[in-house]
């Protein structure tokens, strides 16, 4: 999947699960506009930043057998809260955050494996 298509799926992902909390006030986007710039910033966070934790963190990752990579995911979502601004992209608790990277990272290793298997 291209890297336009990851911010389009990021982005319609971000607006359907502040949807779906959009009563309980744990997480919401403000605005489509918000929803894609917020999905800009994570791709930068993850190209930049991410690899950077991953090495850090490999120990802890290893000891867990991968599930720390939730709790990074989970970091680099709050930080693109801390970026967008926490009036236009927002988590109430990290718990929050950790169950949106949670459901964004399903959904898009769904979505991808979907494209793979039809370009196949």
């Amino acid at each position: 999947m291209g890297f336009w298509m990851r911010i389009f799926v990021n982005t319609i992902l971000f607006i359907a699960i502040a949807g779906f909390f959009a009563h309980s006030g744990a997480f919401y986007v403000t605005s489509i506009t918000a929803a894609f710039f917020a999905s800009l910033v994570l791709a930068v966070l993850n190209a930049l930043i991410k690899p950077i934790l991953f090495v850090l963190s490999l120990p802890i990752t290893v000891m867990t057998l991968g599930l720390f990579s939730i709790v990074l995911n989970a970091l680099m979502l709050q930080l693109t809260s801390y970026f967008v601004g926490s009036a236009n992209f927002h988590f109430s608790s990290f718990g929050m955050s950790i169950l949106v990277a949670i459901i964004i990272s399903v959904c898009n290793a769904i979505i991808s494996s979907h494209f793979i298997s039809r370009r196949n």
